[in-house]
């Protein structure tokens, strides 16, 4: 497998309105786009900065990477068959199909790939 792509760093937060702010003032970071109350984008340059309350952080609390893939499954399964855990899936969401892991020292990421349109 090597069709990897970081392509999101997804931070914890309890007040989305205050955590855009601090990273559009005080970073420059622009908003791409925002869904609700519960999670923001902001343009980090080559890695989105998302920005997600407990309601739709993949691990709330934590640091996740995010990383698209063409195979969701495998790459789940390869991260489990090496010694770390699947959280969460795979399964699909209304926009990708998505899996939640821990790597084996126990740091977050979030495989992702669109779905079909």
């Amino acid at each position: 497998m090597s069709d990897f792509d970081v392509r999101m760093v997804v931070l914890s937060t309890d007040d989305l309105d205050e955590s855009i702010r601090f990273y559009s003032e005080t970073l420059g970071l622009s908003l791409k786009f925002r869904d609700g109350a519960h999670y923001a984008a902001l343009d980090g340059g080559s890695v989105t900065l998302a920005l997600a309350t407990a309601v739709d952080h993949p691990q709330p609390g934590k640091v996740v990477v995010g990383i698209k893939t063409a195979d969701v499954d495998a790459a789940a399964k390869a991260v489990e068959d090496s010694g770390g855990a699947i959280i969460k899936g795979p399964y699909n969401d209304a926009h990708e199909r998505r899996a939640v892991v821990y790597d084996n020292k126990g740091n977050g990421l979030v495989f992702y790939s669109p779905l079909p349109r």
